[in-house]
């Protein structure tokens, strides 16, 4: 790729492209965090929506979630959730289990404080995240 027209390289001097994604990296190993775009900051704390939807993920009935950033009145904003789950629970029922869940796998500030069960995939709204940002 050379890159758009009249546009500045995207590309640094070793000749690669600076994607945006943040990484980890430890030994040998690299894990994609996800797009410094798509940070949820909490009270100053990073929060990667794809972190905590991995982790959803892993709670038995669900199928598909989708996390994005909600504005707070006090911690700038706050880690929102939509869940499509296949276990037949009500949605105070399975509040109790995601959160359990998630405070045994991740620090409290990244854990979904707003929770909605819905019908429908999510696969569409990861990628278009920016749409449910408010503004």
């Amino acid at each position: 790729m050379l890159g758009y027209l009249n546009a500045p390289s995207p590309f640094d001097e070793d000749g690669y492209m600076n994607t945006g994604d943040q990484v980890e990296q430890d030994g040998d190993w690299i894990k994609v965090l996800g797009r410094e775009s798509e940070v949820i900051n909490v009270g100053g704390e990073k929060v990667y929506p794809a972190e905590v939807e991995s982790v959803v993920l892993q709670l038995e009935g669900v199928e598909d979630v989708a996390v994005y950033s909600l504005k707070h009145p006090i911690t700038g904003m706050t880690v929102a959730a939509e869940i499509k789950i296949t276990t037949g629970e009500s949605l105070s029922e399975f509040k109790v289990r995601l959160r359990k869940h998630c405070a045994a796998l991740m620090p409290a500030f990244k854990v979904p404080s707003k929770i909605t069960l819905i019908e429908h995939n999510t696969h569409n709204a990861r990628f278009k995240r920016m749409r449910k940002r408010e503004a």
